[in-house]
């Protein structure tokens, strides 16, 4: 494991882009967004991705992603009434899971505000057992490395 502090990255290390608006209630008590939110941001930016590039269907596909590891560091806060553009990349593919890694930024600026990752493990919708994951989804998982 490295002891190496995290640091923000620039946005030539991801490969698709999502800009997020902020919402009044995304702001906590310390007039900032929680940190709860930047975890609900990286569902967003890799589900929406998937989605539109024809990779998943949430409501009739016969393959869904289970989160089984998340993490997130921070840098700078964000409030609202700020917009996010989310940055996506791939780190790790496997016959069944994935490693997503997302980069958090300020509309228009060049660096992370946050940065994290999560891990999702392909399963059966019914059985809900690992499978192999689909062509399609690979297709889209491999453009994204």
């Amino acid at each position: 494991m490295s002891t190496a502090k995290p640091q923000p990255e620039g946005r030539a290390a991801y490969k698709a882009f999502r800009t997020i608006g902020t919402r009044w209630m995304d702001n906590d008590a310390y007039g900032h967004v929680n940190n709860v939110v930047y975890y609900s941001w990286f569902d967003t930016v890799v589900n929406a991705h998937l989605i539109e590039q024809g990779a998943l269907d949430i409501h009739r596909g016969e393959t869904i992603g289970l989160v089984i590891e998340t993490q997130c560091n921070y840098f700078a806060p964000v409030a609202f009434p700020q917009v996010v553009e989310g940055g996506l990349r791939v780190a790790h593919i496997g016959s069944s899971s994935v490693r997503y890694e997302v980069g958090l930024f300020l509309a228009g600026e060049p660096l992370t505000v946050a940065k994290g990752h999560f891990v999702h493990v392909y399963v059966d919708r019914d059985t809900r057992r690992p499978t192999a994951l689909p062509r399609r989804l690979r297709e889209v998982l491999d453009a994204l490395r």
